[in-house]
């Protein structure tokens, strides 16, 4: 036989390896599994089960000997029984595992086309890219995914005001360049492209987030791999192998993990002497006489931070559309010290986001605009967020406009 056939025997035979305990499923019973889905996948794009004999291609005819194992023994039906939708294990087997040894198995690949090798074949891909396809593709309705929707709505927010961002993901030496398996292992095991629980990434222009992560286990190759239940915001989700989706983002050039930038130390902890104040958050209340302005005056503010003086930018408060074309009141600042000024505003106005107003005004020219950074929350509700910023438990908070409080968006 060929290295090619040896590899080929050699992985299906691994199926049916000793077990290597590990805590829920063992190593031997997730590669069963593993094994069995292909063989759905198989029977749902065609129709039929695989097929033994000349007329089918290789893989139809692994998958027929794997299907007669699985049949045969006892173990493996029970263990399949509540995932057989199609009903595979009702047949009966082509003979005894006894009589299913090497050189059966390689008969079963007998009158290949003899003019072209096995180690010849063109256009036909790894196993490993056929099964990360098929997984990829292999997605069901989220029958729960109202639990999840409004985490993916809170995380488009967060990427929208820049409280998250979406970098390449395995860090900038993500792998364009590794060509070599050895290269490509090696960064599946950079800590970049790791994949934990909770974690969110973008593949194919949808978001991924990995809800649950299943105890790991040694795949055939020896690399350690996990099941995972991912869920994607267009309402499916797949049982994927934690190495596929590894892979398929590396693949994917526009492939990215999702994460919380470190906005560094929005306060000093205390200010020494020469320390001089970095910017100021401002509280606005308008004068404005809109309707809806007038109507709740108390509760509607403008939030901002600057780094000048609060009372020359709003100076030409009466001519500017951002204020509502109208005077201003100032009712709260709060000075900083050491202190990004943009990520701060873009983490207020990422709480607060649930409230903001959308309000419509003719600006001096006529023309219709919708200013923005204006909020319908109460004062005492600020100054709490400013106090949990320093305090550092703002993490995670957002602002309910039911209850009129700042909660845990976890």
């Amino acid at each position: 036989m060929t290295e090619f056939d040896d590899d080929l025997l050699a992985a299906e035979l691994a199926e049916f390896a000793p077990p290597e305990k590990k805590g829920g499923r063992t190593a031997r019973e997730e590669r069963i599994i593993a094994g069995f889905e292909e063989i759905q996948k198989f029977v749902d794009t065609h129709g039929r089960v695989p097929q033994h004999g000349e007329a089918g291609d290789i893989f139809e005819r692994l998958y027929a000997v794997r299907l007669d194992r699985l049949r045969a023994q006892e173990d493996c039906r029970t263990l399949l029984a509540p995932m057989d939708r199609q009903g595979l294990l009702e047949g009966a087997p082509a003979g005894s595992p006894q009589d299913i040894d090497d050189d059966a198995l390689m008969a079963e690949l007998e009158g290949i086309d003899q003019t072209v090798r096995l180690t010849e074949l063109k256009h036909v891909r790894s196993r490993v890219e056929i099964q990360t396809a098929e997984e990829i593709a292999n997605r069901e309705r989220c029958e729960d995914y109202g639990t999840f929707k409004p985490v993916f709505d809170h995380i488009r927010l967060d990427l929208k005001t820049g409280a998250r961002q979406a970098v390449r993901f395995g860090g900038k030496d993500s792998g364009e360049e590794a060509k070599t398996f050895g290269a490509r292992k090696e960064l599946l095991e950079n800590k970049n492209a790791a994949v934990k629980q909770g974690d969110v990434f973008i593949l194919d222009g949808q978001l991924v987030l990995i809800a649950e992560l299943g105890d790991t286990f040694k795949a055939p190759n020896g690399d350690t791999d996990a099941r995972m239940r991912a869920i994607y915001d267009n309402g499916t989700q797949s049982n994927i192998l934690m190495r596929s989706l590894q892979r398929a983002l590396y693949k994917d050039q526009t492939g990215r993990r999702v994460v919380k930038p470190d906005l560094g130390p929005l306060f000093l902890e205390a200010r020494e002497d020469g320390d001089v104040e970095s910017g100021t958050i401002y509280v606005l209340r308008s004068k404005s006489s809109h309707p809806f302005v007038a109507e709740h005056r108390d509760l509607i503010h403008k939030i901002g931070v600057t780094g000048g003086k609060v009372e020359t930018r709003i100076a030409n408060a009466v001519n500017e559309s951002t204020y509502l074309l109208a005077e201003v009141e100032v009712i709260a600042t709060y000075a900083l010290v050491g202190i990004d000024r943009t990520k701060l505003e873009n983490l207020l106005h990422r709480i607060f986001a649930p409230a903001q107003i959308q309000i419509e005004i003719l600006d001096r020219f006529g023309h219709p605009v919708q200013p923005r950074e204006w909020f319908l929350v109460p004062l005492h509700v600020i100054d709490e967020a400013v106090r949990r910023i320093r305090d550092g438990s703002i993490t995670g908070m957002v602002y309910d406009p039911s209850t009129a409080r700042l909660l845990s968006s976890s």
